[in-house]
Parts: structure tokens; C-alpha cells; sequence
């Protein structure tokens, strides 16, 4: 097939198993976002606020979940060298539950158990086609739910680490941690917040425009040709100017400015930089400074910029405790991991998406004096998180695996009819080993 991007079949790699180590982050991560959400009610939320002034337990699971996804989704996309088979599994991957969240967002909203947020009920076409993309945090737009707004730094790291892939650029990981950690220091407040546009009229506008580019983007990459890969991926590389320039649109933004969106972007880059630096791809005397940049500037850097020692506190322990976190489970990776954890990582996205309902069913249900006592705290909690996790297991169950074997089932189809794709492998070398596994959930969080 002359006019697609390759030349001969190629056959599609075998499925490797889960590494066990990122499922076990995954699944304490996931714990921990849950527990930070449902701690105002165990400890009171006078207590909560106060524990937040030296720790951000919810900040904790965000960046760990960001760590794992930019270690991870290179990895994906390297082993099987083809950007359309990654875009399938991604959309297969991570709409079906998003969708069903928004489903049973909607069941809520008409029982009178929430309400739609009042800043999609003033810009309802910014937030359809905000969350059409996933990209709502960027125009201006917030998501039905708290935990999406993570969804859209998880869409812009997949079409910027995809569009370095198809231009050869994939191996530059180290310069884009640092350049999004020397601009997030350098440039700070100056950086501008809302550069494209902080009215109603803007935000419809650019999203919009964002819609036109990913929906043209993906049809790109299904399609296979070159050319239109190509235009695809510059594309991708152009969408770091949302977090950069873009990254606090309007009030309802999770980040509280471009410098520190872009810190979020360099996270993500930071977990790159250590699956190349295992590989051999990176030296260890580049990405060990840098990555100690990084985790030092996610707390000196917003105390330099906002200022305030409770904000130093906070950010500084934060940082450290995930970098821990991360650098204990990689220390043990080959060790066996326990059930629980595997499973828990296995149904985190879905327990992400739908805690926070799950949190409010309970409350809603409950009669207000359960939180008067000490046992009836205790059973609030316990009640929560049995909701909380059955209904992940639920979803996980019955809506992700049918979406992740739908979509195979489609890659097939595109494999039959375009033949199957091979844009770039990383060389074969024993220095540079083959990824020995492929653990491709999505990691996005909330707070």
C-alpha cells in the first residue's frame, strides 16, 4: 500500500504482562486521592485545612499519577511504533468510563443529588466541546466532574510526546523537562495566563479551534498517511502552548497559573526522562541533577512566585514524598507485588472518576448527625470507600475491558484494511533494551 507509511507487514507485538510495580502506584495513588477527598469527613474539615497547610495529600496523587503516565506512555507508544494503534487503544482505553462518569453525573443531577457547575450552565458549547477533547481546563471551561481537570494535562502530554515521536524527536526528553522547568523558574508570573482569550466569546472560539485540530489530528494518524502523520504531529507539538500560555483561562482552573501548569507538563516529562535513563537512553549524570531540579522547583519555585511559608511547606514535603514514593516502588520492581495492589491499580481510573460521586451518594444519604461521633465517622468512611471502590470494580468490569477489547477489535479492522503500521522502533541494542512490558492505564487524578 504505496500510499500509507509502510512498506512491508509488520506483525503487531505480542502482549507483554503488566508491570506489576506501576500497577501497585497506581493503586496507592488512587488510595490516597480518595482518602484525601473523604478526610474532611473523618477528621473533621477544620483539621483537614490544617493538615493541608503541611502536606497536599491530593496534590500527592496528582503528580505520582503524572510521574507514572510520562514513564509509561512513551513506553506504549515506542513498543508498538505505530501512532494510530496507540490513539485506538488510547480512545478505547480512557472514553468509555469518562463517558459513563458523565452518565451517572447526569443520574445525579436529575435525583437532585448535585448540579451542574455554574460556569458549563453560562458556557454550555465551551464545555460540550471542552470535554468532547478532554482539553476543558484549558479554554476556560471546568469539568462536570473535579477529578477531569487532570484529563486535559493527560490529552496535551499524549499529542506532544506523539508528535515528537513521528518527527524523530522522541529522545529529547531531558530537554523538554528541563526547558519546561528553566521556563517555570525563569519566566514565572510573566508568563501569561489567559493568552488566548479570557471572555466568553474567546473560550467558545478556542475550543472550538480545539476540537477542529485533535478531531483532524486523530484522522490523521488512523489514516496513515505520511504526510498527513506528519502535519499531525507538528500539530501535537504546538498544544504545550496551553499549559504554557493558557494554563489559567478563567477562575474555575485547577493550576493558578502558566508556570505552574507548566511545572504539571514537566512532571509528566520527569517520568520520560526516567524510563530512558533505565534503557540507557539518557545519562544518569544529566537526569539525576535534573530530576532533583524538578523536585526542589515544584516547592521552592511556588514559594518564590506566591510566596508564603505554608505554601513552601507544603509543596516542598509533597514533591519529596512523591519522588519516594516513586523511587521505592522502582527499587522493588522486580519484586512480586500483592494482589490487592495489582487490583486496585487496575480499576484506579475508574475509582478516579467516580469517588468523588460516590462521596456524595453517602452524604446525601445519610442523616447529618453520622458525623457526630467518633463510630459514626468511622462507618462514613468505611461506607465510602465501599461504594467507592464496588463501584470502580463495576465499571472496570463491565464498561473499560469491553471498551479496551472493542478497541482491538478495531485495530484489527484498520490493520485489515490500511495494513499494519510501523513508523519508528528505538534501535535494538543491548544497551537499549526493548520495553520488557506494556502497562498503558491512564493515570489521571484529582484533588
Amino acid at each position: 500500500m504505496t500510499s500509507t507509511i509502510m512498506n512491508a507487514p509488520v506483525n503487531t507485538p505480542p502482549a507483554a504482562p503488566r508491570l506489576g510495580w506501576l500497577d501497585a502506584l497506581r493503586g496507592f495513588a488512587a488510595l490516597v486521592v480518595v482518602l484525601f477527598h473523604v478526610s474532611p469527613y473523618a477528621i473533621g474539615a477544620a483539621n483537614h485545612a490544617v493538615l493541608g497547610h503541611y502536606f497536599d495529600m491530593g496534590k500527592f496523587g496528582v503528580l505520582l499519577f503524572f510521574l507514572v503516565s510520562g514513564y509509561v506512555i512513551p513506553m506504549s507508544l515506542e513498543r508498538h511504533g505505530s501512532p494510530r494503534r496507540f490513539w485506538v487503544g488510547r480512545v478505547f482505553r480512557i472514553y468509555p468510563a469518562y463517558l459513563l462518569s458523565i452518565v451517572v453525573f447526569a443520574g445525579f443531577v436529575l435525583a437532585g443529588m448535585t448540579t451542574v457547575p455554574g460556569a458549563l450552565r453560562r458556557e454550555t458549547v465551551t464545555g460540550v466541546l471542552g470535554h468532547a477533547t478532554m482539553l476543558q481546563e484549558f479554554v476556560g471551561g471546568r469539568g462536570l466532574l473535579r477529578p477531569f481537570w487532570t484529563l486535559s494535562y493527560e490529552m496535551t502530554f499524549y499529542l506532544v510526546v506523539v508528535g515528537l515521536f513521528v518527527w524523530g524527536l522522541h529522545r529529547l526528553s531531558a530537554l523538554w523537562a528541563a526547558g519546561l522547568l528553566l521556563t517555570s523558574v525563569l519566566v514565572g508570573t510573566a508568563l501569561p495566563k489567559n493568552l488566548f482569550g479570557s471572555g466568553m466569546a474567546d473560550h467558545r472560539m478556542l475550543a472550538l479551534v480545539l476540537a477542529l485540530l485533535v478531531g483532524a489530528s486523530l484522522v490523521a494518524y488512523l489514516s496513515g498517511l505520511r504526510w498527513a502523520v506528519l502535519a499531525a504531529g507538528l500539530a501535537g507539538l504546538c498544544f504545550v502552548a496551553l499549559p504554557l500560555l493558557n494554563g489559567h483561562p478563567s477562575k474555575g482552573a485547577s493550576t493558578n497559573s502558566s508556570w505552574q501548569a507548566a511545572f504539571m507538563l514537566a512532571v509528566m516529562f520527569a517520568g520520560t526522562v526516567i524510563y530512558r535513563t533505565q534503557h540507557g537512553q539518557i545519562s544518569r549524570w544529566v537526569a539525576f541533577p535534573l530530576l532533583t531540579a524538578i523536585t526542589v522547583g515544584v516547592g521552592l519555585n511556588t514559594w518564590l512566585q506566591v510566596g508564603g511559608r505554608f505554601e513552601l511547606y507544603k509543596w516542598c514535603t509533597t514533591a519529596v514524598a512523591v519522588a519516594v514514593a516513586f523511587g521505592i516502588a522502582f527499587a522493588v520492581r522486580h519484586r512480586p507485588v500483592p494482589h490487592v495492589m495489582t487490583w486496585l491499580g487496575a480499576v484506579s481510573y475508574s475509582l478516579y472518576l467516580l469517588h468523588k460521586l460516590a462521596v456524595n451518594a453517602v452524604v446525601n444519604v445519610l442523616p447529618d448527625t453520622a458525623l457526630d461521633s467518633l463510630p459514626g465517622r468511622a462507618g462514613t468512611v468505611v461506607l465510602i470507600l465501599a461504594v467507592a471502590l464496588g463501584a470502580a470494580w463495576l465499571s472496570y468490569r463491565y464498561v473499560e475491558l469491553p471498551g479496551q477489547q472493542l478497541g482491538r477489535r478495531v485495530q484489527r479492522y484498520l490493520d485489515a484494511r490500511l495494513g499494519p503500521e510501523q513508523w519508528r522502533r528505538p534501535p535494538a541494542s543491548p544497551a537499549v533494551p526493548a520495553p520488557r512490558a506494556e502497562s498503558t492505564a491512564p493515570v489521571p487524578a484529582a484533588t
